[in-house]
């Protein structure tokens, strides 16, 4: 999948709902479900153009909310810090009461 697919999968995982029902499930058809513009349309009963500008308006909408809201780039930032926190963790080399302290601190320093 590329990598502008795993990001509108993305972005309709995290703003979908506010989509109209049509532009849902057109966009989770188109990149979710992989059909193309002509089987959505077959699919629907539109014109493949009226499915076009739809995913494209779809697709306006969602990256407007992402550059708006963020929500995705605080869910990576996070996701990060998670994997950070779990390494540290696991490391058995150090004092646990350190590992745990510096852990906290993580903690406390996570953007959300």
């Amino acid at each position: 999948m590329s990598e502008k697919n795993m990001r509108y999968c993305l972005l309709l995982d995290f703003y979908g709902e506010v989509l109209s029902d049509n532009q849902r499930e057109m966009m989770d058809l188109y990149y979710n479900e992989d059909f193309s513009l002509s089987e959505i349309a077959d699919e629907i009963g539109i014109t493949r153009q009226g499915v076009r500008d739809a995913v494209r308006r779809a697709e306006e909408s969602l990256d407007s909310l992402e550059e708006k809201l963020g929500m995705i780039a605080r869910f990576d930032r996070l996701r990060v810090q998670r994997a950070e926190i779990a390494v540290l963790l696991s490391d058995d080399s150090r004092p646990r009461d350190a590992v745990i302290r510096e852990a906290l601190q993580k903690l406390e320093m996570l953007e959300i």
